[in-house]
C-alpha cells in the first residue's frame, strides 16, 4: 500500500454501530477488506473505537451478501432485473392503494439508515403516497426520550453535549449500562472521574459493568425510576433546592406536578418503599444531587423500555428543570441514543407521529410541509407506531410493507406473532445488503440489494445533535444501489418523479436543509438552514458539525435552554406529573419472576453485521439467562447447565449463568441470536407486546416468565469452511470463526447418529475417535492440509477445548503433530488454551490474563500494561477487576486453609 494511491488512502467515516458517532478511518486494502482505526480528530471519540468499531474491518466481506434484486416466484425467489423490479413494485404499489387507499400500505426503517434515505421514505410515504404509517425501529430505541422532549420542551431537544460529560460533577446513569453499550463516553466520564473528582451514580435493577466504578448504586425495582425522581423532585422542593427565579419566568406545572409526586413518593421513606432501596441509599443520592450544581443524568433502554417510558422521562427532566440544571456547562438531562443515526431518523419526520423537520401534525405544520413539497396529497394525521404497524398486518389491514435495513421477525416484541404476521401481507418488499435473516426468510416477495457501509455516502447524526458525514470507500459490490436511489426510482414510477429526480446524496441533504428552514425564524430548534446551498464538494469535504446551524451564522449552537426559551407557544417548558409508576403486567404462579432484555459488550441488534467478526463472537459465544444465585437454587437451575424460558408470549432454551450482579426475582437474557444463529434464542418472542400510551415504545424489560432447567446429555461443537445444517432436535448457536463458521450444540439424541451425518458432508480424508461406551465421539475431514471440518461431541465438560480446536482450524496447514493431537482437543505444542476473549480490541483470553495475575499483576492497569487489555475502548476494564478479585478471593481461601491445616 502506497500513500499516493487514492484508491488505498485512509477514508473519514463515521461508525455504523451505536449512537455515539464515533469519527472511523477506513484504509482498504485493496483486496475488498479494509483497516480500521479510531479518527483522532472526530469530537466524538478523538480517535477512540469500541470493540465493535475496531472490529470493523471483519465484517465487510461480501460471503453473504445480497448483490441483485430477487422477485419470489412459484414459491422461490429468483434474481431479476432492477427496471423489472422496480416496475413489479410499483405496479404493486399503485394497485393496492387503489383499491384499499394510502393506509393500506407502510414504511419500516431502520436506525441504520442515512438522513439522505430516511428522508426520501418519509417524503415519498407521507407527502405523496399520502399516508403517515411509515415507522422505523428506533421506536424500540429511544421514542420515549422523543415523547418526554416533546412534553416537556415543546420539541425533541437534546439540551446538552458531550462536553458535558467532561465538565459535570455528578454524573447519574439511570437504566443505561454505557460502559457495555457507549463505551466510548463512559471512559470520557472515567476520565472525568478520575481527573476531576466528579462522581457517578448508577440506577439499574441489574448490576452492571457500568456500577464497577460507582460511587453509590442504587438496585432499585423495575418500573420505580419515575418514582425515585419523584421522590427527588420533593426533597428539592423541601430542602431549599429549587431555582425558583428559573422557575417562574420559564416553565409552568410544577405546583400540579409536585401534588403528584408527594402522592407517589412524598418523603424518604416513602420513597425507599416504593423503590425498594435501603431509605440511607435513597437519602445519600438526594443530598449529592440537590447540593451539586454541575449534574448530567443520562438515561437509555433501561428507562425507554417501558410502558411508562415517556413518563419516566418526564420525572428526571423535572428535576433538571425544577433546579434550571438544563443546557448549561456540565449539567443537562442526556438521552443516550442506541442506534447511529435514530437522530437522523427524527430530523426528517421518520417516525410515524412526526411529519417532517421536527414538524407534527398541526394544521399549520400539513400546510407548511405540503407547501415546500408540493405534495399532492399530504398525510393529515399520525400514521402507526411499529407494534401498532404490525398488529394492523395480522389482521390484514396492511396489505403492503416495504421493510428497510432492520430485521422486525427478531427485535419486536412477541416476535413470532410479528414473523406469522408478515406471510399474510399481499406485498412485502425488503431492501437488504444480506442474503438473508428472520425476515426475509418470513415470506419475502421482493428483495432489493442495498449498499451497506463502507459502500454508501451521506450523513448520520449523533446523540448531541452532531451531523457528520459516513463516506464510501469501497466500490458498490453486484448491483447493490444507495436505499435512496432505490425509493426515487419507484417514486418515478408511481408518477412522482419531478419531486424525486435526485442525483445524488448531496442534493437530499441540500433540500432537507431547506425544508429545515422553511418559515422557521427560530420558531423550530433544527434548523440548518446555513447548509443549504452547500455544494457537492463541501458536502464531500464537510466536517462533523452540531445543529442548529442557521443560515448567517458561523458557528452552531452547542446547548439549548439555558436562557429558558423553549418551543411551545408560550416559549415555556412543562412540568409533567407522571401516573402512578405501575407495569403493565403481575406475576404470578406459573410466572413468578421478570425479563429484562437487553444487549451485550461486543454485538449488535441481530448481530447481521458483528455476527460476522470471529473476534466478537469470542467474548459471550452462546445465548444465555442470568438468574440470581438465589433464584438459582428456587429453581433447580445450575450454573453453565441449559434451561427453558417461558412467557406467555413463546419459550427459549438457553444457557444458564448464575451472577449475584442479576436482582433477585429477575432474569436478563440478550437479545440477538435469531434463528439465523441459533435454534432456539429468539428472545424478541417472548417479550409482552404492551406499548407507552405516549411513545409507542415497548415494554422489554418485565415480562412475567418461568423458569426450568433442561438437560443435555451431550454437548459439543462443529468447525466447518462452509455454512451447515445440524441434524434435527440439537440445540445449536452459530458464531464467526476464522476461516469459517462455528457450531456450539448440546443433543440428548443418539451418539451414533454423528458419523453418518459428518460423512454426508465430509470429504475421503477423515479421522475419527469412538468411544461411544464413554459418550465421545470426534473426528475430523482436511482438505489438503488444512482441517475442511471437524466434530467434538462428549458429555457435559469433555467435548474437547473449543478454544484449542478453534485455533488449530485457523491454521493454512497442520504439521503430522498437529493432525496426531487434534482430535486430543490439545494443542501438539502443548499450549493451554487462551480462554474466552475477554478484551477483544486485542484479543487476549480470561486464561492468558488470569496467568498475568498469578504473575504479580495486582490492578487492571497492570494488566493492561503487560497484555494491552483494557487500553483501547476500556470496556473490558470492569472484567478484570472481577478476575483480579477472584484471583485474591481464591488466595485467601488457600490462605486460609492452609493455616487452619
Amino acid at each position: 500500500m502506497t500513500s499516493t494511491d487514492p484508491a488505498l488512502s485512509a477514508t473519514r467515516t463515521t461508525c455504523p454501530y451505536c449512537g455515539v458517532g464515533c469519527g472511523v478511518l477506513a484504509t482498504p486494502d485493496g483486496k475488498g477488506g479494509a483497516t480500521i482505526a479510531g479518527d483522532g480528530e472526530h469530537p466524538a471519540n478523538f480517535g477512540r473505537l469500541c470493540s465493535k468499531g475496531s472490529a470493523l474491518g471483519e465484517t465487510i466481506g461480501l460471503d453473504s451478501r445480497l448483490l441483485h434484486p430477487m422477485i419470489r416466484c412459484k414459491g422461490s425467489l429468483e434474481r431479476v432485473a432492477w427496471p423489472d423490479a422496480l416496475d413489479h413494485v410499483a405496479h404493486r404499489l399503485k394497485h393496492i392503494i387503489a383499491r384499499d387507499g394510502a393506509d393500506s400500505v407502510a414504511f419500516y426503517l431502520s436506525g441504520q439508515l442515512l438522513t439522505e434515505d430516511y428522508y426520501v421514505a418519509n417524503k415519498l410515504m407521507k407527502g405523496f403516497i399520502g399516508s403517515a404509517n411509515v415507522d422505523t425501529n428506533s421506536r424500540l430505541c429511544m421514542a420515549s426520550s422523543v415523547a418526554g422532549h416533546r412534553r416537556a420542551f415543546g420539541a425533541d431537544t437534546v439540551p446538552g453535549c458531550y462536553e458535558d460529560l467532561d465538565e459535570a460533577d455528578l454524573l447519574v446513569l439511570v437504566g443505561s449500562n454505557a460502559a457495555w453499550c457507549h463505551p466510548i463516553l463512559y471512559q470520557r466520564m472515567l476520565a472525568n472521574k478520575q481527573k476531576r473528582g466528579a462522581r457517578v451514580v448508577v440506577i439499574d435493577p441489574r448490576r452492571t459493568d457500568s456500577a464497577s466504578e460507582a460511587d453509590l448504586f442504587l438496585g432499585l425495582r423495575p418500573g420505580t425510576d419515575a418514582a425515585l425522581f419523584c421522590g427527588l423532585l420533593v426533597h428539592l422542593a423541601d430542602n431549599g433546592a429549587l431555582d425558583k427565579s428559573y422557575i417562574e419566568s420559564h416553565t409552568v406545572g410544577l405546583d400540579e406536578t409536585l401534588v403528584r409526586a408527594r402522592a407517589i413518593a412524598g418523603s424518604l421513606a416513602a420513597t425507599a418503599l416504593a423503590t425498594g432501596l435501603p431509605e440511607g441509599d435513597v437519602a445519600a443520592f438526594f443530598q449529592m444531587f440537590a447540593r451539586t450544581e454541575r449534574v448530567v443524568t443520562l438515561y437509555s433502554q433501561g428507562v425507554n423500555q417501558s410502558a411508562q417510558g415517556t413518563d419516566k422521562v418526564n420525572a428526571i427532566l423535572n428535576c433538571h428543570l425544577a433546579t434550571g440544571r438544563i443546557g448549561k456547562v456540565g449539567a443537562s438531562p442526556f438521552s443516550l441514543t442506541g442506534q447511529p443515526n435514530a437522530m437522523g431518523g427524527r430530523e426528517v419526520g421518520g417516525l410515524a407521529n412526526q411529519l417532517a423537520a421536527h414538524m407534527g401534525f398541526t394544521p399549520p405544520d400539513i400546510d407548511r410541509v405540503r407547501r415546500f413539497w408540493k405534495a399532492p396529497r399530504i398525510a393529515t394525521h399520525e400514521g402507526l407506531k411499529a407494534v401498532q404497524m404490525f398488529e394492523a398486518i395480522a389482521r390484514g389491514e396492511i396489505k403492503a410493507l416495504w421493510v428497510m435495513g432492520t430485521n422486525p421477525a427478531v427485535s419486536l416484541p412477541d416476535a413470532d406473532v410479528v414473523r406469522e404476521a408478515l406471510k399474510k401481507l399481499e406485498l412485502f418488499i425488503v431492501s437488504e445488503n444480506v442474503r438473508e435473516n428472520d425476515t426475509v426468510t418470513a415470506g419475502v416477495q421482493v428483495l432489493l440489494p442495498a449498499l451497506a457501509w463502507g459502500e454508501k455516502s451521506g450523513t448520520v447524526t449523533n446523540s448531541e445533535r452532531r451531523i457528520s458525514r459516513q463516506r464510501a470507500f469501497l466500490p458498490a459490490p453486484g448491483e447493490a444501489r444507495p436505499d435512496w436511489w432505490i425509493m426515487c426510482e419507484v417514486a418515478k414510477r408511481l408518477g412522482f418523479g419531478s419531486a424525486f429526480d435526485f442525483k445524488s446524496a448531496a442534493e437530499i441533504f441540500r433540500e432537507h436543509a431547506a425544508l429545515s428552514a422553511f418559515e422557521n425564524n427560530g420558531s423550530r430548534d433544527f434548523d440548518i438552514g446555513g447548509l443549504k446551498e452547500l455544494s457537492d464538494e463541501a458536502f464531500d469535504a464537510m466536517s462533523p458539525m452540531q445543529w442548529p446551524l442557521r443560515r448567517g451564522e458561523l458557528e452552531p449552537q452547542r446547548r439549548f435552554f439555558a436562557d429558558g426559551r423553549f418551543y411551545a407557544t408560550d416559549h415555556k417548558a412543562r412540568f409533567v406529573a407522571p401516573e402512578v409508576p405501575a407495569l403493565r403486567t403481575e406475576t404470578n404462579a406459573g410466572r413468578p419472576l421478570r425479563l429484562n432484555t437487553g444487549r451485550i459488550r461486543d454485538q449488535w441488534h441481530t448481530m447481521t453485521r458483528s455476527g460476522l467478526s470471529p473476534r466478537l463472537g469470542s467474548h459471550l459465544a452462546e445465548p444465555f439467562v442470568e438468574i440470581h444465585p438465589d433464584d438459582a437454587s428456587r429453581f433447580g437451575i445450575i450454573d453453565d447447565s441449559f434451561a427453558r424460558v417461558t412467557t406467555d408470549y413463546g419459550q427459549c432454551i438457553l444457557k444458564v449463568v448464575v451472577s449475584e450482579r442479576q436482582q433477585r426475582g429477575m432474569l436478563f437474557a440478550p437479545i440477538h441470536w435469531s434463528a439465523a444463529t441459533s435454534s432456539g434464542a429468539r428472545v424478541g418472542a417472548l417479550v409482552a407486546p404492551f406499548t407507552d400510551p405516549y411513545s409507542g415504545q415497548p415494554e422489554s424489560k418485565s415480562t412475567p416468565v418461568s423458569i426450568a432447567p433442561y438437560e443435555y446429555v451431550f454437548r459439543g461443537f462443529v468447525l466447518s469452511c462452509n455454512e451447515i445444517t445440524l441434524p434435527d432436535n440439537v440445540w445449536w448457536a452459530r458464531v464467526a470463526v476464522t476461516g469459517g463458521y462455528g457450531y456450539l450444540f448440546a443433543d440428548n439424541g443418539d451418539l451414533a447418529r454423528w458419523p453418518a451425518w459428518l460423512r454426508n458432508i465430509a470429504g475421503d480424508d477423515l479421522a475419527e475417535y469412538r468411544d461411544f461406551g464413554g459418550g465421545v465421539y470426534r473426528a475430523a475431514c482436511f482438505a489438503g492440509e488444512r482441517i475442511d471440518t471437524c466434530l467434538f461431541a462428549g458429555p457435559a465438560h469433555d467435548a474437547g477445548d473449543w478454544d484449542v480446536v478453534k485455533t488449530m482450524f485457523a491454521q493454512a496447514a497442520l504439521d503430522d503433530a498437529a493432525r496426531a493431537m487434534l482430535l486430543s482437543g490439545h494443542s501438539s505444542e502443548g499450549l493451554a488454551s487462551t480462554g474466552p476473549i475477554v478484551c477483544a480490541c486485542f484479543g487476549v483470553g480470561r486464561a492468558t490474563i488470569c496467568d498475568a495475575i498469578a504473575g504479580g499483576a495486582a490492578t487492571a492497569a497492570e494488566i493492561g500494561a503487560k497484555l494491552k487489555a483494557g487500553t483501547n475502548c476500556g470496556s473490558c476494564v470492569p472484567e478484570l477487576k472481577r478476575l483480579i478479585a477472584q484471583a485474591g478471593a481464591v488466595s485467601e481461601k488457600a490462605r486460609v486453609a492452609g493455616a487452619a491445616g
